[in-house]
């Protein structure tokens, strides 16, 4: 009778620790401060920066209409950085008909495939086996399936932006004079590495992870950043555009967004998603932070990052896993 008593008492406080639990996190629910605003911020709270208040979806909306240009961010194996990108497209197309919509997940040699997916041609084990998506891309397409499928069933202009994978990874270990002639072709006209705050963020990465020549590998971020900024450039052409992309490349806007605007003068905007377990968040990391929930699908090395660290164990291209307390690092600065 003392064993049933005991077992039933531990039984009941287990059961009261477990409601506990459960009625604090109902009313004391978790928040996060963003550096240089006041308060602090629920799950799916929108922050303008500019006026360091949370806004609704329709007020930033009502401001995004204003661009020319719409930069989502993402870090790329986080589901809720995807729905926020969806929500937005969603929302931009029903305002603009004749949306452009530009990916990072694709290098302008595949811009026939995407034009063929647009056009509703392909399905999707065809798409992904004329992107060689597995081979280049490599994350979850189940994270980027409902982006696609939007895009192809409303017959939306898809672009690619990125320059191939195997480009950066040469460059960040031997420089740009050893690229071959068919390698060239794809750089981009303007290369600018004169951003004194880019370099110093950038030369923090590489001296925290990497090794060889920092020169190299501050040439590959640039060419990386300058083929997606002329290829939006290039793209935007009289219409309003959304362009997908990882965090890093948005961050601060010195990365594709600033070298954007040198190359058209169009006003733009960006959205970076941020979950709420991360670490450091600043108010200067872009125009609206979109605290999204922290949950992500299994983690893959980026195809630049696994093709180079086959190679060479020493090659200065590094990414972190989501369980590290930064955000993932390769070649395109923090995700």
């Amino acid at each position: 009778m003392i064993l049933v008593s005991l077992i039933r008492k531990t039984a009941a406080l287990l059961l009261m620790a477990c409601l506990f639990q459960s009625l604090g996190c109902a009313l004391f629910p978790k928040t996060m401060t963003i550096r240089d605003v006041e308060g602090s911020f629920a799950q799916d709270s929108i922050v303008s920066t500019q006026s360091g208040c949370a806004v609704s979806f329709d007020q930033m909306m009502a401001d995004l209409s204003l661009a020319r240009i719409i930069y989502i961010g993402e870090q790329h194996t986080r589901r809720a950085h995807h729905d926020v990108q969806l929500q937005v497209i969603q929302a931009l197309y029903a305002l603009f008909p004749d949306l452009v919509v530009g990916m990072e997940m694709f290098d302008r040699s595949y811009q026939e495939v995407l034009d063929q997916w647009s056009s509703g041609q392909l399905d999707e084990e065809t798409f992904l086996k004329k992107t060689h998506w597995r081979a280049n891309w490599k994350y979850d397409f189940g994270l980027y399936r409902e982006i696609l499928e939007f895009i192809r069933d409303n017959r939306i202009p898809l672009r690619a932006l990125n320059i191939p994978f195997h480009i950066p990874p040469k460059i960040a270990v031997s420089g740009l004079e050893h690229l071959n002639p068919d390698e060239r072709k794809y750089l981009p006209e303007q290369i600018d590495t004169s951003d004194a705050e880019h370099r110093k963020f950038v030369e923090e990465t590489f001296r925290r992870h990497a090794g060889g020549s920092f020169e190299d590998f501050y040439m590959a971020q640039c060419v990386w950043e300058e083929t997606m900024a002329e290829a939006v450039a290039l793209a935007v052409d009289g219409r309003v555009m959304a362009v997908l992309v990882g965090n890093g490349h948005i961050l601060k806007k010195f990365g594709v967004p600033n070298r954007a605007f040198r190359r058209t003068g169009l006003p733009y905007r960006t959205v970076y998603p941020v979950q709420m377990d991360a670490g450091d968040v600043e108010r200067s990391f872009a125009d609206y932070l979109w605290i999204a929930d922290s949950g992500s699908r299994p983690f893959h090395m980026h195809p630049a990052v696994s093709r180079l660290t086959d190679a060479s164990a020493s090659a200065p291209l590094v990414e972190k896993s989501e369980n590290q307390t930064s955000n993932q690092l390769h070649l395109e600065n923090p995700q």
